[in-house]
């Protein structure tokens, strides 16, 4: 065994130049799959951040329109005691006008309470959060996303400026209390004007000025992530207590955030398919070398055979010519590959490496580098050592 080993790194080393350019395709076509695959995984990982941030990862409960029931103080109240909840804040929302600066700016404005922050994720730049006494007093004050901020003061902190909010068709100044990053930054930036900036105002402020009661929505974190639909269904049959009719929904966003995160998953494993065909074309290239090394050596394995060499030693030489060169090539192609898409996932923020699946790129190299050098093996192996001897 040990002379089979000596034998095939000997003969890889016989011809440097010709097993370092088939190292080099082999490790091209591995890197290739290995950047592909963490493209997907970055991304995927990107956008469930993304998601999460914006409250994907949770219920929202709702009233039916035409419905005369409204959730209220009590229905949150009873929903955060529920053990397989975490944690529950009330919700609403407005799609309107706002002016800051003299410019006017398209904004979504959301009226919540104090734990926002624990529902979804709110990172504070500067200044603070709102808190029970903003909504006790039903004080003007907001908190507004960064992009706001960057786009009319260049700067992020200006924290003490105004903005004017139109609510309920008439203008309301708020003074700005806080600048955060949230869950949807990247997407903003990304898709532009299709998103529009965040504004958080106290919801009390909101029913005042709307001249609503109740709540419209009230977003629910589960306690344990796994277990979302049956926490719907808790929620479902506390609500459902002394209403005759079935006017609340509850809309478990995690399933659609599972969905989503399947057909990513799914669009990056075709990618890594498509850029695994490189792969079958460095196989190819292998069996052009074993046959061209089996021309070359075709006198020595005459000899060899002659004083007592087996057909199983002489195959067993090239299958393992074969695989050393398929492994070093690989190796050196997932280092290439990891080393480029950590790079790049520093630059962009999210470093993601799946090392499972370099594990299976590299047995799946393995197993196509010595599928394809069977044929060269066998073929030196049947050579007849009088045959072998004759051959110039």
């Amino acid at each position: 065994m040990t002379d089979i080993f000596r034998t095939g790194i000997r003969c890889m080393f016989h011809n440097r130049l010709r097993s370092m350019l088939t190292m080099i395709g082999i490790a091209v076509g591995v890197m290739s799959v290995v950047i592909v695959s963490s493209i997907g995984e970055i991304g995927r990982s990107s956008i469930n951040n993304e998601l999460s941030g914006m409250g994907m990862d949770s219920l929202v409960i709702s009233v039916q329109s035409g419905s005369a029931n409204r959730l209220n103080e009590d229905d949150l109240y009873n929903i955060k005691n529920l053990d397989s909840v975490g944690n529950a804040m009330p919700l609403m929302s407005m799609m309107t006008e706002g002016e800051i600066k003299s410019s006017r700016i398209s904004c979504m404005v959301w009226g919540v309470n104090e734990d926002a922050d624990n529902v979804i994720d709110l990172d504070v730049l500067y200044g603070r959060l709102l808190n029970k006494g903003d909504l006790a007093k039903e004080s003007l004050v907001c908190v507004i996303d960064e992009a706001i901020a960057s786009e009319q003061y260049k700067r992020a902190n200006i924290v003490g400026k105004t903005l004017t909010l139109t609510l309920g068709g008439k203008p309301v100044e708020f003074e700005i209390v806080g600048v955060v990053k949230n869950g949807v930054n990247t997407l903003q930036n990304m898709l532009g004007g299709f998103i529009p900036d965040f504004v958080y105002i106290p919801y009390s402020v909101m029913q005042e000025q709307a001249g609503k009661t109740g709540f419209d929505q009230i977003t629910v974190k589960v306690e344990d992530k796994t277990r979302s639909d049956s926490a719907a269904d808790e929620v479902r049959r506390l609500l459902s207590q002394g209403n005759s009719d079935s006017s609340y929904s509850v809309d478990d966003l995690l399933s659609r955030k599972e969905k989503m995160d399947n057909i990513i998953s799914i669009a990056s494993a075709a990618l890594s398919a498509v850029a695994g065909i490189s792969l079958i074309v460095s196989g190819l290239s292998i069996m052009t070398v074993m046959l061209v090394s089996v021309s070359e050596r075709t006198r020595e394995i005459g000899i060899k055979k002659s004083i007592g060499a087996s057909r199983g030693v002489i195959m067993a030489e090239f299958l393992f010519e074969s695989v050393l060169i398929t492994f070093i090539g690989s190796i050196t192609g997932i280092a290439g590959g990891v080393l480029i898409s950590v790079l790049a996932g520093a630059f962009i923020g999210e470093i993601a490496v799946n090392w499972r699946l370099c594990g299976a790129i590299l047995l799946i190299s393995l197993m196509i580098g010595g599928g394809f050098g069977v044929y060269p093996a066998f073929k030196a192996a049947a050579l007849k050592p009088v045959d072998a001897l004759r051959y110039e």
